[in-house]
């Protein structure tokens, strides 16, 4: 494994020598990686939800974004996953993100989707009938932007991310990433 001040300067952690355990901000949410014991874990009702009902998605991606995370900030520039490279995973199949779910829960209350969202550290952002910027990863945002049901058309959600995530992890990761960030929307 790299050297602990490499790993802390590439993902954005801590590293506490006294107890050989990275720090990891997850959503709002610190959550502890200890290598040498093979343990994660963290304290509070979203690391239970992220290590418990959600660790088949996250377990994986936080130990992959703390070895693989290059030292490269966001770039600010949005894209549908489906346009990244090896993004078409995003479409196919069981990997259709339940992008459904979240409009059903939101499309009529997009104040409660931004409450939500500014719950778990995100921001809000200037996109659709509301949009909100979540960091399930320092390096890695999540932008879900809500489009209210009308008269004329359904409600739905789109999802958006940095055109940078896939430097920092593999897009099957990238894709667990998402599914994460709307679990913890719902």
């Amino acid at each position: 494994m790299a050297a602990p001040a490499d790993v802390c300067t590439r993902a954005v952690a801590r590293f506490d020598e006294s107890s050989g355990a990275y720090g990891l901000e997850v959503f709002n949410s610190t959550i502890s990686v200890h290598p040498e014991h093979r343990e994660i874990g963290g304290s509070g009702e979203l690391c239970d939800m992220l290590l418990g009902r959600l660790s088949g998605y996250s377990r994986l991606s936080i130990l992959t974004y703390l070895a693989q995370a290059q030292s490269i900030s966001p770039s600010g520039i949005l894209k549908n996953p489906r346009d990244l490279p090896g993004g078409l995973i995003f479409s196919a199949g069981t990997h259709a993100l339940p992008l459904d779910d979240l409009a059903t829960s939101y499309g009529t209350d997009t104040a409660a989707f931004l409450r939500r969202g500014v719950s778990l550290g995100g921001e809000c952002c200037g996109y659709g009938d509301a949009a909100i910027k979540l960091h399930p990863f320092p390096r890695v945002p999540v932008v879900l932007v809500v489009r209210r049901e009308s008269e004329e058309f359904p409600a739905g959600v789109l999802l958006l991310l940095d055109s940078t995530c896939n430097l920092h992890m593999p897009m099957d990761v990238v894709w667990s990433t998402a599914m994460i960030s709307i679990q913890v929307m719902l």
